[in-house]
């Protein structure tokens, strides 16, 4: 695809939902101009192509826009799937999007209010509370899924999945919250999964630091030229 054809990501290194993105991206070898933005500084050029302002946007070269970072991963995924993210070893398809459905719904809903907790109103005490609350709820979430991957290495089977990818990130974000607390917990198997996948060089193709994109800005070549190995 000519340089100047194709899609152009907007997107920010540490948000979950772009992580998911560029990383389906990097596993379909689907070439894009990256465009790392700031979250209190977005370009114009990103709020016209997409007002509801959120990470990641891909904008086609029709103009056409994509807007979730799950249809940007199928999106990719559906044009070369390599590795058979969408072909898991046990179950389906539509398992794989039944759990992730669950975990972008009840499971963020619970992250984002313990994580943020502090933006809760009330006395030290009862933030203090609601973010143990929500922490309780999430971790009865993430209970399931180290009950699944005591089958397996990973969520659907012995490879690597479509769900391991849109799921991770969000269970980083949990963790890293308050690693030591997640550590203590009885889940072994959850735990081994993400310090495999945190090391693995798929996360690390992605997580580089590029400066924030400007106008008449060079951008980086995304995929990365050495994402030869992805598992």
């Amino acid at each position: 695809m000519p340089e100047t054809l194709k899609p152009i990501l907007y997107s920010f290194r540490r948000c979950p939902y772009a992580m998911r993105a560029r990383m389906a991206l990097v596993a379909g070898e689907q070439p894009v101009e990256l465009r790392e933005i700031l979250l209190r500084d977005k370009p114009a050029e990103m709020l016209a192509a997409s007002p509801k302002a959120t990470v990641p946007v891909l904008v086609m070269a029709d103009d056409s826009i994509l807007e979730e970072s799950l249809d940007i991963m199928l999106w990719a995924l559906n044009k070369n799937d390599p590795q058979n993210w969408l072909s898991p070893q046990q179950g389906s398809l539509e398992d794989m999007l039944r759990l992730i459905e669950e975990i972008d719904g009840d499971f963020k809903h619970h992250l984002d209010n313990y994580k943020y907790s502090a933006r809760h109103a009330g006395s030290e005490e009862e933030r203090t509370a609601h973010a143990q609350e929500h922490r309780s709820a999430a971790i009865k979430i993430l209970a399931q899924l180290d009950e699944q991957l005591a089958k397996a290495p990973f969520l659907f089977g012995s490879k690597l999945s479509l769900a391991d990818v849109a799921i991770a990130p969000f269970v980083r974000q949990f963790t890293n919250t308050d690693i030591d607390w997640f550590n203590a917990q009885p889940y072994p198997h959850l735990q081994a999964w993400l310090r495999e996948f945190l090391a693995a060089p798929l996360f690390a193709s992605i997580m580089s630091k590029y400066k924030p994109w400007a106008p008449g800005a060079d951008t980086p070549p995304f995929p990365p030229a050495h994402q030869n190995q992805l598992a």
